[in-house]
């Protein structure tokens, strides 16, 4: 019997790799976890709306966990929902999309050992030019959800991920896979896929040094 496990799940291009590497492995996930802001009003890494990613994951054919959470308590949430998944569900691992990112993966393993769950990071410590063209080549779709703006310019947003956009991140000098988070993008199809994601553009914002663009569903 294949072993329960859950993703730890933005949305985005990383976590969608991962998820689909684990999925290859282990079969269908349990349940994909996703936080969000204080009111449940967005998505707290790539400012989605609710909806559009309660479609992504509909798409999917995967439950889905959100924790609404501020940073003060975002431990002890996110650790509260994967406690739950781990006695309902008999989850034993979690998959998260970090490439890179060392004090984030050293968070992650601390959180899964305190509970008892085997921490996986599918995508850890590869080249990027290699996980894009997998990501490519799997059929996936993305689109840029929200970029850096003294790194990118502010045109990219909206735009699918393709070779032609990774040349200008090339021209640009930032990190492929926009691990420093010079970028963020948002899944809309691919082989987990049982239907393409449809957005519009619902309008765009600024915060904290980035500009989002808001998709709402079309």
């Amino acid at each position: 019997m294949r072993e329960s496990y859950a993703v730890s799940w933005s949305g985005g291009k990383d976590s969608a790799l991962s998820l689909w590497r684990l999925w290859q492995q282990r079969g269908a996930p349990a349940a994909l976890v996703t936080t969000l802001v204080d009111d449940g009003s967005r998505t707290r890494s790539h400012r989605l709306r609710p909806e559009v990613l309660r479609a992504q994951v509909a798409a999917i054919g995967a439950p889905i966990v959100e924790v609404a959470t501020s940073l003060t308590d975002y431990r002890r949430n996110f650790s509260a929902a994967l406690a739950q998944l781990r006695d309902e569900a008999g989850v034993v691992a979690v998959g998260f999309g970090d490439i890179d990112l060392q004090a984030h993966r050293i968070w992650c393993r601390s959180v899964c050992a305190d509970l008892g769950l085997d921490c996986l990071h599918p995508i850890w410590d590869e080249p990027r030019e290699t996980l894009l063209r997998e990501f490519f080549d799997a059929g996936f779709v993305t689109r840029i959800v929200a970029v850096q703006e003294d790194k990118l310019d502010a045109r990219l947003l909206g735009r699918v991920l393709d070779d032609a956009v990774v040349d200008e991140f090339r021209r640009a000098g930032i990190d492929l896979c926009g691990e420093a988070g010079e970028y963020h993008t948002v899944v809309v199809d691919g082989p987990c896929f049982a239907q393409p994601l449809r957005l519009r553009e619902d309008g765009r914002e600024r915060a904290d040094g980035y500009c989002f663009i808001d998709f709402a569903l079309d």
